[in-house]
């Protein structure tokens, strides 16, 4: 991947979450009539994906759930464009960004388990991080208001594989931090490597190990792992980027393995709701963690950053919360919002970096939500 394409694909995925939380909450489209039927509302979600998504990249996965249950699940287009291998249910997307929320799951749970407090400083956790002159703790790299950097010129697109979560840190540690931890939200990927490091030194465990157990077989999501360079994964999607012709080409190959946390996951879109269904209600985590999750953080000028933990959150227009987040990696796109007021859940995924969630689709994806929410 040349570093143009690189640093404007960052560019795209920054912005994504913001377009995404505007494009459901504050979408003034006619509300339709209520769906007379389940079959209806796949039928109008469908014709969505078709017309406003699907013809923008190679591959697309989407899911939806209603009340916990998953009640669609399709795929549209090719995991492999030269092979006609078709998308289905199955077949895993990298999803970027949204592997922060899983991972906060995760972070909660040990919360809960008294391992970790999310106020104490991290050095609690992992004694040799360099000293920044002031405190840092958990619950700030959370909102991304720790001051850590994001990605730097070709980090995005690294191929280089780091043998432990410790090992991933150097790559940014010694940088100066951006601001004061606390004073200013900047989105931070590198922040959520400094978290599984410190969920490493709190429950004296490696972290794929942690997730396993507390996120992915807690909740049967047998479809999302850690995307690990060279691994055989057979229902893993190929990746890819755009030309400037508009022809699809396969990505570059990279290594995720210093952003397991933050963004290295592969996972479905089915996966993907059956985690935000076990938010829904308390039982999974308990109710005061699902409202650390998901009230937002303030800047300590007492601004709100519309950020929780792992969660962007926002309201629709009327007032109702929306929990989100969107993602990105090379040849992938994500994104997952939870509507807690209808109990609707959607997921997407995408095989190409540049997403189809974009400004022009926002009365699309409403659409999407309103049809599942208007179903009698």
């Amino acid at each position: 991947m040349n570093r143009p394409l690189a640093r404007r694909t960052v560019f795209t995925l920054s912005v994504c979450l913001s377009v995404l939380l505007a494009g459901v909450a504050a979408s003034q489209a006619p509300h339709p009539a209520p769906a007379r039927s389940l079959q209806e509302a796949i039928g109008r979600a469908r014709a969505a994906v078709q017309a406003n998504f699907a013809p923008k990249v190679p591959g697309l996965s989407v899911a939806a759930a209603i009340d916990g249950k998953v009640v669609w699940s399709e795929g549209f287009g090719f995991a492999d464009v030269e092979a006609k291998k078709a998308v289905t249910p199955q077949t895993m997307f990298r999803i970027g960004s949204i592997s922060k929320s899983v991972t906060a799951a995760a972070l909660m749970k040990l919360v809960e388990q008294g391992k970790l407090d999310l106020d104490a400083d991290i050095h609690v956790y992992v004694p040799d991080y360099p000293d920044k002159g002031a405190k840092i703790t958990t619950r700030q790299l959370a909102g991304h208001l720790a001051g850590i950097r994001h990605y730097q010129g070709d980090e995005f697109a690294m191929n280089k594989p780091f043998a432990t979560v410790r090992d991933g840190l150097r790559i940014f540690e010694n940088d100066p931090l951006l601001a004061p931890p606390g004073e200013k939200y900047s989105y931070s990927t590198y922040g959520w490597s400094v978290i599984s490091a410190v969920m490493e030194g709190a429950a004296k465990e490696d972290f794929l190990k942690i997730m396993q157990r507390e996120v992915f077989d807690a909740l049967k999501m047998k479809s999302t792992v850690a995307d690990r360079a060279g691994a055989s994964v057979p229902e893993r999607t190929r990746f890819y980027e755009v030309r400037q012709n508009g022809a699809f080409e396969v990505s570059a190959a990279v290594d995720n393995s210093y952003k397991w946390a933050g963004g290295g996951l592969l996972s479905t879109p089915e996966d993907l709701v059956r985690f935000g269904n076990a938010h829904l209600r308390p039982g999974f985590l308990k109710q005061a963690s699902l409202d650390v999750l998901f009230t937002s953080q303030k800047t300590s000028d007492g601004k709100e950053t519309g950020y929780g933990i792992g969660w962007g959150v926002s309201q629709d227009s009327g007032g109702h919360a929306i929990w989100s987040h969107t993602g990105g990696s090379m040849g992938g796109t994500s994104a997952l919002v939870i509507h807690p007021q209808s109990r609707v859940v959607v997921a997407m995924t995408s095989n190409c970096s540049r997403s189809p969630f974009d400004k022009n689709n926002r009365e699309a994806l409403a659409e999407i939500f309103a049809a599942f929410a208007a179903v009698k």
